[in-house]
């Protein structure tokens, strides 16, 4: 990462040392376990200036009443953003998608889309997803060893949000390509390389091409998939144009199994770690919803998102002016121990009692951006983990240090070799 270290702005010995810390959380042999410094940032502060100039928010209480603020926009945050900053700078040829929009706008094209991408649609592919389940755990069993990224977590997800929205199968590897780019891109340009910037917008170019001739063949010829209720659905009148109808499709196809494939990677790593906790739930498999819910805190698939301030705000004591940037830790948030008890350990009984009212991790995010494909997320791997538990006798990872890919915003393995045995 070729930045300059942030200059402290009270001077001393802790403020260099916490300017150092920021360095080595951004680097990229932190992003297998990225907490330990994570622990150090929170305890130093609720909030750490970067070199960019936008400020780190690590404590959960700050990120949550941030997240669900209307004061903090998630929308054209590279224009928000003070000059030179280099968050987003160099555009894709993407068409603004609502996920970076605000209200009116944002509200509008989430309810169009919503009305499509309904409980009941995810819920009636649950006899779907436990049949794709099925193929691969049963395809991983007669390898043994495999890749657990290429045989299982990227498959899943990325084969269910295709036939979702109605993508032939011949065109997956294609979308999973065209995905990967675009999901480094997430990064601040200022940690991609020239060759990750120029990936980013072919694939942008090729994700806009494919679906403008898919588009206008489910216009001639409609089928039972979301895209065909996507081109025709209409709220009193107000429908999806062209061009959001092309940004809403990259952002379900990218969004839809990107996190996942994270999800499914650092849950079943984690698992695998954890040999006392996959016992408890092969003896209590009712838990399960809750182990999923407590991986999506203990190791977020997204590590964090940004926000800009759209007026004068004061977090922490801190005032912001409209422009100003942060950081929202998701990762940082979601191990404070000032909202969850023994942060750090893996508990799959934490979600199980409601009751208890349990702290909402921010695995989802919160507010009006809160995930869309939550429901379908949340169905994908609870299905998974009751399949491996019922027919996968021995699960572990074939490497203490699996390499981890270069993103820093969705973060998880970029491979997994595991062994699995009946």
């Amino acid at each position: 990462m070729n930045i300059s270290p942030a200059v402290a702005e009270s001077g001393g010995r802790q403020d260099q040392s916490v300017a150092d810390t920021i360095m080595r959380f951004f680097a990229q042999d932190a992003r297998a376990d990225p907490y330990g410094l994570l622990r150090q940032l929170r305890e130093a502060g609720p909030l750490h200036r970067t070199p960019l100039g936008v400020y780190l928010v690590t404590r959960y209480s700050d990120c949550a009443a941030l997240l669900q603020s209307s004061a903090w926009s998630h929308a054209a945050e590279a224009a928000l953003l003070h000059p030179g900053v280099g968050v987003h700078e160099a555009a894709t040829e993407l068409p603004a998608s609502f996920l970076w929009m605000d209200p009116p706008d944002h509200t509008r094209l989430r309810n169009l889309v919503s009305k499509a991408f309904t409980v009941r649609t995810v819920t009636r592919l649950r006899p779907r997803i436990h049949e794709l389940t099925g193929q691969l755990v049963d395809a991983a069993l007669d390898a043994r060893e495999f890749d657990l990224i290429d045989a299982i977590a990227y498959p899943l997800p990325l084969t269910m949000v295709c036939e979702l929205v109605g993508v032939p199968a011949e065109a997956h590897a294609s979308i999973r390509t065209w995905a990967s780019a675009l999901a480094r891109g997430f990064d601040p340009d200022i940690l991609l390389t020239p060759r990750e910037r120029a990936e980013r917008s072919a694939a942008a170019r090729d994700f806009l091409a494919y679906f403008r001739t898919l588009i206008d063949e489910r216009r001639a010829r409609p089928a039972d998939d979301l895209l065909s209720a996507l081109a025709a659905v209409e709220d009193c009148g107000d429908v999806l144009t062209e061009t959001e109808l092309l940004a809403t499709c990259v952002t379900l196809i990218v969004a839809g199994h990107e996190t996942s494939v994270n999800l499914v990677g650092n849950g079943l790593l984690a698992l695998m770690r954890d040999q006392g906790t996959l016992a408890q739930l092969r003896r209590r498999p009712e838990l399960v919803p809750a182990a999923v819910e407590e991986l999506l805190r203990y190791e977020p698939p997204a590590a964090m998102t940004t926000r800009a301030a759209t007026r004068p705000m004061t977090i922490a004591g801190h005032d912001f002016a409209p422009g100003d940037g942060v950081v929202v830790l998701i990762c940082s948030a979601n191990r404070d121990k000032r909202a969850f008890t023994e942060p750090d350990r893996l508990d799959v009984r934490r979600y199980h009692n409601r009751k208890s009212r349990p702290t909402r991790h921010l695995g989802f995010s919160l507010g009006i951006h809160y995930c869309l494909g939550a429901p379908l997320a949340l169905l994908e791997m609870e299905i998974l983990l009751e399949v491996i538990l019922r027919r996968v006798r021995v699960l572990e990872p074939l490497t203490d240090t699996p390499p981890y890919k270069p993103n820093i915003v969705l973060r998880g393995p970029a491979a997994l070799p595991a062994r699995f045995l009946s």
